[in-house]
C-alpha cells in the first residue's frame, strides 16, 4: 500500500486518464491558471538562501566562543566547536527530507507535523512561537543596553564634546530600530531580506578583521594576556557547551528557504547547507582562536569588551554588532541587572533582598531557558528527528538513517534537561558560577 503525503492536486485524474472537468477548467482560465501556480514556485536563488542561512546562525553568541577555549583549551574548545555544526547540520538535512513529503511549496513545521503528530502540531508551534518570541525580546533587551555604549564611544573618538542626552537613552535607540525593523516583519519572503543579510555579513567579516589584526599588531592599552593551553578543562566548560550548541540554531528559518529556492532539489539543499553550517564553523573558529590567543585565560565572555574602548577601529566593530541585530544568547545577564530598576526592598532603599533577587532571577532564568533549550533544542534536534522517524519508521531502505535521528532526537532531549538544570543551579547557587558567562 502507498501512502502519499501530502494535500493531492484537484486537478489530477484519479482514474489514469486526463480530468475532463480539469481540461475544462484550464481551457477556460488559460494562462490565469499557470500563473497562478508559477507564484507558487521559489524566486530565491542559492546565494541569497545561503546568505540567509547564515545570518539566522550568526550571531553575538559568536563573541563567547574565545571564552569555549579557555575552558577547554583550543583542541578540545575546536572539536567540540565543529561537532556543534555538524549536529546542526544533520538536524537540517532531516528537516529537508521531510520537507519534501510536504504540500508543494507549503513545508512547515506544522504541514509536517499534521503528516506525523497531528494531536501534538499545535504544541509544536507553540514551541517555536516561544522560541522566537523570546529571541526578539532579547533583541531589543540587548540593543536597548549597548547601543549607548557604542555611541558614547563613538563620540568621544570623533568629538571632543559630549553627546545629546536623547542619544544616550537606551529606549530612544530602541525607537528608532523598531522604526526600522518592524517594516521588515511584513516582508512575506524572506529572500526579499537578502540584502539586510549581506550588510550584516558584511558586519561579521570586519569582526574578524578585528580578532585577527589585534593578535598580530596589538593596540594600545590592552589586558595583559594569561596561559596558553591546548587541553586545559575548567569548570567554566559546563556553561560554555551549550552557547556552542545554540550557536548554530537556524531551522526556524529552513522551510522558508525550502520553499522559495528556486530549485530545492536535495543536493542544492545539501549545498545550502553545508555551506551555512560551513561558514558559520569557520567564523566561530577563526573568532575562538584568534581570540584565545590574543587574551588566553584572561578572556572574557564578550571578546569585543576585551578591546580598548577608545580605539575608534573598535568602536566601528561595536556598531557592526549593532547592525547584527543580535543573538538570544546573553539575555540573562542585561534582564537580571535590570530588576533593581523595577524592584526596591520593603524599606524603600533601592536595594533588592536577597530573597527577592533569587526570586525574580529564578523566574527570569526558567523563562529564558525554557526559551533557549526548550525551544532551540525542539526545532533544531528533537523535532527533526521524530519527524523523519515517523516518516520512514516502516521503510527498510532508511533504517540506518532513521535509527541516527533517533540517536538526534535523544540528543535534543539531553541537552533540554542539561541546561535548564545547569541554569537553575546556577541561580541557587550563584557563587560556584560567578566565572561562567550567562547564555
Amino acid at each position: 500500500m502507498t501512502h502519499t503525503y501530502g494535500i493531492a492536486d484537484s486537478n489530477t485524474a484519479t482514474d489514469g486518464g486526463e480530468n475532463p472537468e480539469s481540461s475544462e477548467q484550464s481551457a477556460l482560465l488559460g494562462n490565469h491558471a499557470t500563473a497562478k501556480k508559477d507564484k507558487r514556485d521559489g524566486k530565491a536563488n542559492m546565494i541569497s538562501s545561503t546568505s540567509n542561512l547564515v545570518n539566522t546562525i550568526i550571531g553575538s553568541g559568536m563573541l563567547t566562543f574565545p571564552l569555549a577555549l579557555a575552558s577547554a583549551g583550543i583542541l578540545p574548545g575546536m572539536l567540540t566547536c565543529a561537532l556543534s555544526g555538524g549536529i546542526a547540520a544533520f538536524g537540517l538535512y532531516l528537516l529537508t527530507l521531510c520537507a519534501a513529503k510536504a504540500p508543494h511549496r507549503r513545508s512547515s513545521f506544522f504541514a509536517i507535523a499534521q503528516m506525523t503528530f497531528p494531536r501534538a502540531a499545535i504544541f509544536f508551534d507553540l514551541a517555536i512561537a516561544i522560541k522566537c518570541f523570546g529571541v526578539s525580546i532579547s533583541y531589543l533587551i540587548i540593543i536597548k543596553s549597548l547601543t549607548p555604549n557604542v555611541v558614547s564611544s563613538l563620540y568621544h573618538d570623533l568629538s571632543d564634546s559630549e553627546p545629546a542626552a536623547w542619544m544616550l537613552n537606551g529606549r530612544n535607540w530602541l525607537i528608532i530600530f523598531m522604526v526600522i525593523l518592524v517594516p521588515l516583519a511584513f516582508l512575506r519572503h524572506l529572500h526579499s531580506l537578502r540584502h539586510t543579510s549581506y550588510i550584516a555579513l558584511f558586519s561579521v567579516a570586519y569582526l574578524l578583521v578585528i580578532v585577527i589584526k589585534c593578535y598580530f599588531w596589538p593596540l594600545d592599552n590592552m589586558p595583559p594576556a594569561g596561559e596558553i593551553h591546548l587541553i586545559y578543562f575548567t569548570p567554566n566548560f559546563v556553561s560554555t557547551f551549550p552557547v556552542q550548541v545554540f550557536a548554530f540554531t537556524c531551522s526556524h528559518n529552513l522551510f522558508s528557504i525550502y520553499n522559495e529556492m528556486k530549485s530545492n532539489t536535495q543536493s542544492r539543499m545539501n549545498i545550502t547547507i553545508g555551506s551555512a553550517i560551513g561558514s558559520a564553523t569557520l567564523t566561530y573558529e577563526i573568532i575562538a582562536v584568534f581570540g584565545y590567543l590574543t587574551f588566553g585565560t584572561n578572556v572574557g565572555a564578550n571578546i569585543i569588551a576585551m578591546y580598548p574602548p577608545t580605539s575608534l577601529f573598535v568602536a566601528i566593530g561595536q556598531v557592526a554588532i549593532v547592525i547584527l541585530v543580535f543573538h538570544a544568547g546573553e539575555t540573562v545577564k542585561p534582564a537580571s541587572d535590570g530588576e533593581e530598576d523595577v524592584e526596591v526592598d520593603d524599606h524603600g532603599s533601592g536595594e533588592m533582598s536577597d530573597t527577592k533577587h533569587i526570586i525574580l532571577t529564578l523566574g527570569i532564568i526558567i523563562v529564558l531557558s525554557f526559551v533557549g533549550s526548550t525551544g532551540s533544542t525542539t526545532i533544531s534536534f528533537i523535532l527533526p528527528g521524530l519527524f523523519y522517524w515517523k516518516l520512514t519508521r516502516n521503510d527498510e531502505s532508511s533504517r540506518i538513517l532513521n535509527r541516527a535521528a533517533i540517536a538526534l532526537a535523544a540528543y535534543g532531549m539531553f541537552i533540554f534537561v542539561f541546561c535548564l538544570g545547569f541554569n537553575i543551579y546556577q541561580v541557587i547557587y550563584p557563587a560556584a558560577n560567578s566565572g561562567g558567562p550567562a547564555h
